[in-house]
C-alpha cells in the first residue's frame, strides 16, 4: 500500500505545551505530567501543530530500503529497557497531536498520518516521561547513545530496526521543525519526549528530547 500524502498540521511535537505534527504543527500536548510529587491540573503533554512539508533530507549512508505502510504494534529500545505497545495519536482541532494516554505509563505513541516505522519518510514516535503517578516510558531517552538500537513490531509481522544517529534537547520556543518532520526520501525515526527543566507556572517542560535514528534492517 503506497503512503498517503503528507499530513499538513503545523510544527511537530514540542512534546509539552506546544508540539508539531509532520506538514503543519503537530505540537505535542506536553507527554509528560510535572515531575514526580509536582501537583499538576492536566498532563503534560504539549504539541506544536503541524508543519508543512520540508524539502526531503539526504539519506544515512547505510539506510535499508523502504517497506510498505504498516502500522506499529510494539517499541523496544534494549538499552534502556524499554518494551512497549503502540497506541495511534491523531491531531486535534488546533492543528496539535494529542498525547497519549497519562493512565498508562509503558505506552508509546505513533502519528498515524505521518510515515510508519520502515517506510520511506519520518515516522514519529512519542512517549511520556513521567506521569503523575511516576516515571514512564521515555524517562530516559535523554541518555540513548548513537548505535543504540530501536525495534518496532509492525502489524505485518516484520520486525524493523532503527541505528541512533543522534540525541538532541531542543528549547520549545526554537524547536527545529523542518529537521524534525522533513519527509525523508528514506526511512527515518523520530523518538520524542519532554526535556529540560519543569517550568511549574505553565505546567510543562521547557524543552523537547529528539532522538534520530535511520533504517538499519527489518526481518
Amino acid at each position: 500500500m503506497d503512503r498517503p500524502p503528507p499530513a499538513r498540521p503545523g510544527r511537530m511535537l514540542r512534546f509539552g505545551l506546544a508540539a508539531t505534527a509532520l506538514g503543519a504543527v503537530l505540537l505535542y500536548n506536553s507527554v509528560d505530567a510535572a515531575p514526580v510529587g509536582t501537583p499538576t491540573t492536566e498532563p503534560a503533554v504539549t504539541t506544536a501543530a503541524v508543519p508543512t512539508p520540508a524539502a526531503p533530507l539526504q539519506p544515512p549512508a547505510k539506510s535499508a530500503p523502504g517497506l510498505s505502510r504498516s502500522a506499529p504494534t510494539r517499541v523496544r529500545i534494549p538499552s534502556l529497557g524499554v518494551d512497549a505497545p503502540v497506541t495511534e495519536l491523531t491531531v486535534n482541532a488546533t492543528g496539535q497531536l494529542n498525547a497519549p494516554p497519562v493512565d498508562d505509563k509503558n505506552l508509546v505513541g505513533w502519528y498515524r498520518d505521518g510515515a510508519a516505522p520502515g517506510q520511506a519518510g519520518s515516522s514519529v514516535l512519542a512517549g511520556h516521561v513521567d506521569t503523575k503517578t511516576g516515571p514512564a516510558v521515555f524517562l530516559m531517552l535523554r541518555l540513548l547513545l548513537p548505535g543504540s538500537k530501536v525495534e518496532v513490531d509492525r502489524a505485518d509481522g516484520k520486525v524493523v530496526t532503527f541505528t541512533v544517529d543522534s540525541v538532541e534537547t531542543f528549547a520549545k520556543d526554537a524547536f527545529p521543525d523542518d529537521r524534525v518532520y522533513a519527509d525523508t526520501p528514506d526511512p527515518q525515526l523520530r523518538l520524542i519526549t519532554c526535556g529540560g527543566s519543569y517550568d511549574r507556572t505553565k505546567k510543562d517542560y521547557t524543552a523537547n528530547v529528539v532522538a534520530f535514528a535511520h533504517l538499519d534492517s527489518a526481518r
